[in-house]
């Protein structure tokens, strides 16, 4: 069984992290967004299975067959849209009523504010990568902004003063100086010659992830490809070789074999690094105001509740209500 400092980080909290109750109005808007950033990624997934080259959705195209029973492109359609079509048709919805929202309070949100929130949610370790993974950028500031309009509209006739949002920055300015970090994929394995067997597997072409799912031994990012998602410096929970095996690393590259605390041996995969920050007090001024002013909304609110303020209407029935 592979050792616990190997896996995923943890939200617990060490004697070097700050406290949850200080982090909760920076991740606030990370879990606020999870659930529509899922259902994003499912519109990626329609988007591809749209019939092209003159296919009709109907059409009995045989797409796979399993033992001599064809499964046709109409079968394969009607199964998408029974399991992922509503939570789409609904995601769409919210991202119109959203926009019109923003064109009748005069409320815009810039390309510097997406920016913040996105540093903030990689810094924040919430385990909030896994919902994002699969997101183009392009659909991951839609959704951003769209949850930035949402807090808006609610905070907009909220005021909070001056003294308060300088001292949430004076007491919390560890939030708002991030670290470097590392978009990581991980292998474990349970000897060296298998670590070293991976990478020249990868080497010769094959995919990290697929190579993953086939043969690590840490069942957890096993699953999803060997995705560990963002580590940075000093990390709680996760085995120092492999944020030093990253660190070494540019984006793209593969690590050499290296020993595990556990006795293992593992390499890793960097997607991505993210340069660290420090955030001024003018950079996220509007940030926490937006934040402090958000607890004293008195109950959750999401764009379903303005459906019927912009005549939304949808194919499965009435306009939802929102809470």
């Amino acid at each position: 069984m592979s050792s616990t400092r190997n896996r995923r980080p943890s939200s617990a909290t060490t004697p070097n992290q700050t406290p949850f109750s200080q982090r909760r109005l920076k991740t606030k808007p990370a879990l606020t967004v999870i659930v529509i950033l899922l259902l994003g990624n499912i519109l990626w997934i329609i988007a591809w299975l749209i019939p092209n080259k003159g296919h009709e959705i109907g059409s009995d195209e045989q797409v796979a067959a399993v033992d001599g029973d064809i499964i046709t492109r109409q079968d394969w359609m009607v199964a998408m849209e029974e399991r992922y079509g509503k939570e789409t048709l609904q995601n769409l919805v919210n991202e119109s009523v959203m926009d019109k929202a923003a064109k009748k309070f005069k409320i815009q949100v810039t390309d510097k504010e997406i920016d913040l929130e996105l540093a903030l949610m990689r810094s924040a370790q919430d385990k909030f990568d896994t919902a994002m993974q699969n997101l183009s950028a392009e659909q991951l500031q839609q959704k951003i902004r769209s949850q930035l309009i949402l807090d808006k509209v609610l905070t907009k006739d909220v005021v909070i003063k001056e003294g308060s949002i300088e001292k949430y920055y004076e007491e919390n300015q560890a939030l708002y100086n991030t670290k470097t970090s590392y978009r990581t994929n991980f292998i474990e394995v349970e000897s060296k010659k298998g670590a070293e067997e991976a990478v020249s597997g990868i080497k010769k072409a094959s995919d990290f992830s697929v190579l993953a799912r086939e043969i690590s031994v840490d069942s957890a990012s096993a699953s999803l490809g060997g995705d560990i998602g963002f580590l940075t410096e000093k990390q709680a929970n996760i085995d120092p070789a492999i944020l030093n095996a990253a660190k070494a690393l540019k984006a793209g590259e593969v690590s050499k074999a290296f020993k595990l605390d556990n006795g293992h041996y593992g390499i890793v995969q960097v997607q991505e690094i993210i340069e660290g920050q420090s955030f001024t007090y003018d950079d996220v001024k509007e940030h926490i105001e937006r934040e402090l002013a958000l607890e004293q909304v008195p109950q959750s609110v999401t764009p379903e509740a303005f459906w019927s303020e912009f005549n939304a209407t949808w194919y499965y029935g009435e306009a939802k209500k929102g809470k």
